[in-house]
């Protein structure tokens, strides 16, 4: 299997049934994906009990492999994510750690409560982020996690801890869905929680062979508006250094590599809206980020979360008028579910005019129009 096809595999295998299954989670989700094709970190911003750890959890169910995750605190040392020194070892005068089962073995690795991280784990763990490797004394051993995922209800407060969030490229914000949804989310949750575990759709080595798709395409017809936006942030007061330029064209492709491109366009600097600092940068990257976007039309080609920002997700909605079209599909509906649906779908339709893409906006403003009779009293 090709790359290409390996992260079209990925798209739709893992990234849409996951989709389906957290409802108003398309954005952490999307951001998941690229980190992981592009073999970047990513840290999810958000309250307790707002699915981040599901959504790792579930994103890892999907992908066979070695899997690493831990809720840290202030307490926490570093043998308990790295390993214990081998006693067997020891005893012949040799310091070696015991990596087994432990962070250095797996391919992904979720850190919760990722600021609550001591002086003790610091320096390990900048190292292991930074580099892919794990030093101990004189022992060095490379590290097999293709992406970290960090996560924590606050921000940095220190210029320690200011450091280890810096080694996380892109940020998401993940917060609780909005009341008018309620009804999904506890639908999807009651689902997801009496759900068997599915058969794992890729092997994460398969996506280790697909990030060697991302160096090897080019990204010259862009380069010089990406180096333009990156100009303009800075002198807005958004803190970007060379080496974070660099790594965001990592992302930039494997954005187009996710919507099914080998040719990146304008419109893959949307990952660049997800690299503040502080949550007031985030309007001023999504303006200037939507403008440089703006010089180039939009296609159908282009990443769902291109112009999301701008309006109503399209994929969302097309997703939420096929749930009802499926369950009109099923016939019998008793009055009050009928009811729910009709209210459900008068919310879509007044979201649908707000699609900024005119092919996608007319598409749904059909499917909503056709949907109505099978609702009628």
């Amino acid at each position: 299997m090709t790359p290409i096809e390996s992260i079209a595999r990925f798209r739709e295998e893992v990234l849409t049934p996951l989709k389906r299954a957290f409802v108003g989670k398309d954005e952490v989700i999307d951001l998941l994906g690229v980190a992981l094709v592009a073999g970047e970190n990513l840290f999810i911003l958000g309250p307790p009990g707002t699915a981040k750890t599901a959504l790792v959890q579930q994103l890892a169910a999907r992908l066979q492999g070695r899997t690493f995750d831990y809720l840290l605190t202030r307490f926490t040392e570093p043998n308990e994510l790295f390993g214990p020194f081998d006693i067997r070892r020891l005893r012949e005068g040799e310091l070696v750690t015991n990596t087994e089962g432990m962070l250095p073995e797996a391919s992904l690795v979720f850190l919760d409560e990722l600021l609550n991280a001591n002086s003790a784990l610091l320096n390990s763990l900048l190292v292991a982020l930074n580099e892919r490797v794990f030093r101990r004394g004189r022992e060095t051993r490379p590290l097999a996690a293709l992406m970290f995922v960090g996560a924590s209800n606050h921000l940095p407060e220190d210029d320690a801890l200011g450091a280890l969030f810096d080694r996380f490229l892109l940020r998401v914000a993940c917060d609780n869905v909005p009341g008018e949804r309620l009804d999904e989310v506890l639908a999807a949750g009651w689902q997801l929680a009496g759900a068997a575990p599915g058969a794992a759709a890729l092997h994460l080595d398969e996506m280790r062979a697909a990030q060697a798709a991302v160096p090897v395409m080019d990204l010259a017809p862009i380069r010089p508006a990406f180096a333009e936006l990156i100009r303009r942030l800075r002198h807005a007061g958004v803190r970007i250094s060379d080496r974070r330029a660099v790594k965001l064209q990592r992302v930039v492709a494997a954005s187009a590599l996710l919507a099914g491109r080998t040719t990146p366009r304008l419109s893959d600097l949307w990952v660049v809206r997800h690299i503040w600092d502080t949550e007031d940068q985030q309007q001023i990257l999504a303006g200037l980020v939507n403008q440089a976007i703006a010089a180039e039309p939009a296609a159908p080609a282009d990443h769902p979360r291109a112009r999301a920002a701008d309006g109503p997700d399209p994929e969302a909605l097309a997703r939420d008028l096929e749930a009802i079209a499926a369950a009109l599909a099923k016939g019998g509906l008793p009055g009050v579910e009928k009811a729910y649906l009709r209210d459900r779908l008068g919310v879509l339709e007044g979201r649908c005019p707000w699609v900024r893409d005119a092919v996608r906006r007319d598409w749904l403003t059909q499917r909503v129009a056709a949907l109505w009779p099978g609702l009628k009293e």
